[in-house]
């Protein structure tokens, strides 16, 4: 296995909105990032993935583009970004910016150009269709409710939009798109930044023809099945690669919606012609019903360890595997899959940390920040939650009641609530009043409380990651081969970790039971504790395990 510096990194992602406020406006920006480099430094990590943080009107929080060369009001301005990239490496981090280029905002000059007239120059930099029988030109929905196509009054044509009406899709067929694209990007990577992590680049190449999606009971419109993965898709990320990406020594994960095994090896191949690494989404779903997302069911899990583990055995030696529990699409693992205690927040940081693949940590999971108790739509600003509650509520299909305790089982503004910093009002984010609500529990969970504190989430991450970076066991944590044992166990989660004569022990209890279990491998009696959240806790062939109890062990097989 090739050594590189993005194996062995552990990444923060900050959602700025939310993250610091250093002007009182109620809204995190640049400046606010810039004065929590010290907190980041001192837990340990090494990157800093920014989500957007362009020029946006903010119909979808920055991820609709109507500049890719300058910096969103809200968050400053470009002298600021400059600021902070300097100071972060100098603090010994990283920056990978968020790259939106499937897709950009209606108000991008090349959006204004191409609706003009038929005729544009700019016209197929999107992507247009003239009516099907006076309607949408397939039967296609938006990710955020509605149909995918919106009509314009100017032309009399469709455009496609596989979100938001106001983030048309880019044309990537056209190759004066693509030369733009990668002009954009040797800007930024000239500027200094370290990478760039992909929104949606597994839908940049639509199928042919842009054929009818599949109607699953229960929906009005097509699924999107056509736009992903796509004829062309592996061409233009080599293309991306041989003209930009292959000149810098940067970091690139592609956030790849749809993506199976076999597409990922393609895009992250230890080749290096495409991408780093990619973002699944299948263990996001384990937790959906016939409802969707929309739901409170939770985690089975023997199906967890069963699709985790799939992925590390199936990208052993071909391709490079990304960790996640967290980010801003997604709820809060530690309601998700724990039961909001330090305990389990540690136990669940443990199994994800302890894996082969790069670790990305979601600003303030590093404390076990929940879920948020949102009560009403009122409170909630997300897009998709907004169109959902109108679709659903609106229809008369559930009761708000219940849509709400959906939302907030799964909703994406659980991860949108203010980083919460310390005890003082507004959880320490800003001195005016806060873009959405904060979660009522930063009182007890916050920065300011748990650095101080030796026992607390935030130690316990601070030393995990230390043991991934700079241990004598870093090199079997990032490169040893991984071995799930006892698969079907639906309490415990246990692995072994291999490298050379070396043997790690993973065992986690995800459960807030206590559980007696055998440990299904003989070792020998001296064991070296790495970390644990109980080291009462010895190891030993029969071992009650507390609940939600994580330990790792370097062990000795007998042979």
């Amino acid at each position: 296995m090739e050594k590189k510096w993005w194996k062995e990194s552990v990444v923060y992602q900050i959602y700025p909105r939310s993250f610091c406020d250093s002007n009182g406006d109620g809204i995190g920006d640049l400046n606010g990032i810039r004065s929590k480099l010290d907190y980041l430094q001192n837990l340990g990590i090494n990157v800093i993935w920014l989500s957007p943080v362009y020029k946006s009107p903010n119909d979808d929080n920055g991820y609709d583009i109507s500049d890719y060369r300058d910096i969103m009001d809200d968050f400053g301005t470009m002298d600021d970004f400059d600021a902070l990239l300097k100071e972060a490496h100098e603090h010994g981090i990283k920056i990978v910016m968020d790259l939106v280029v499937n897709h950009t905002s209606d108000e991008h000059k090349w959006f204004i150009e191409s609706r003009s007239s038929k005729n544009n120059s700019k016209r197929d930099y999107y992507i247009w269709r003239e009516p099907r029988n006076g309607k949408e030109p397939n039967n296609w929905g938006s990710c955020f409710s509605g149909s995918a196509w919106q009509f314009d009054e100017t032309t009399g044509m469709y455009y496609l939009h596989c979100f938001s009406k106001k983030q048309p899709d880019l044309n990537w067929d056209n190759p004066k798109v693509r030369d733009e694209v990668f002009d954009m990007m040797t800007w930024w990577c000239d500027k200094g930044i370290d990478g760039f992590r992909m929104d949606v680049i597994s839908m940049i190449s639509k199928v042919e023809g842009l054929p009818d999606g599949k109607v699953w009971p229960g929906s009005k419109y097509g699924d999107l099945a056509n736009t992903t993965n796509g004829p062309h898709v592996h061409d233009y990320l080599k293309e991306m690669n041989k003209r930009v990406l292959s000149k810098y020594d940067i970091m690139t994960v592609g956030e790849c919606a749809g993506v199976t095994i076999g597409e990922a090896k393609k895009y992250a191949s230890d080749d290096q012609t495409e991408l780093n690494m990619v973002f699944q989404f299948e263990h996001m779903g384990l937790d959906y019903d016939e409802n969707g997302k929309w739901t409170t069911k939770r985690f089975y899990l023997p199906d967890l360890k069963e699709n985790l583990t799939k992925w590390e055995y199936e990208l052993e030696g071909k391709a490079w595997n990304s960790l996640y529990w967290d980010n801003h699409d997604q709820p809060r693992i530690v309601s998700r899959l724990g039961d909001e205690t330090p305990q389990s927040a540690k136990c669940i940081a443990t199994i994800l940390h302890m894996m082969k693949g790069t670790p990305y940590v979601y600003q303030g999971e590093e404390l076990g920040m929940t879920n948020c108790r949102f009560g009403k739509i009122d409170n909630c600003r997300d897009i998709e939650v907004i169109n959902a509650y109108k679709d659903i509520v609106g229809s008369g299909k559930r009761t708000e009641d219940d849509f709400m305790k959906a939302v907030e089982a799964k909703g994406r503004d659980n991860a949108r609530t203010p980083m919460q910093w310390d005890s003082s009002e507004n959880a320490g984010f800003t001195t005016g009043k806060p873009w959405i609500m904060v979660n009522p529990n930063y009182e007890k969970i916050n920065a300011k409380a748990e650095v101080d504190d030796e026992d607390s989430v935030y130690n316990y991450y601070k030393r995990l990651i230390n043991i991934r970076r700079n241990s004598d066991w870093s090199d079997i944590i990032v490169y040893g081969e991984y071995e799930l044992l006892d698969p079907k166990d639906e309490n415990v989660f246990v692995y072994l970790r291999k490298l050379n004569n070396k043997t790690l022990l993973v065992i986690c209890n995800v459960s807030s039971k206590e559980t007696e279990y055998r440990v299904p491998v003989d070792f020998k009696d001296e064991a070296a504790l790495l970390i644990s959240d109980n080291e009462n806790v010895k190891l030993q062939k029969d071992i009650k395990l507390p609940p939600w109890f994580a330990g790792v062990w370097e062990i000795n097989l007998n042979k």
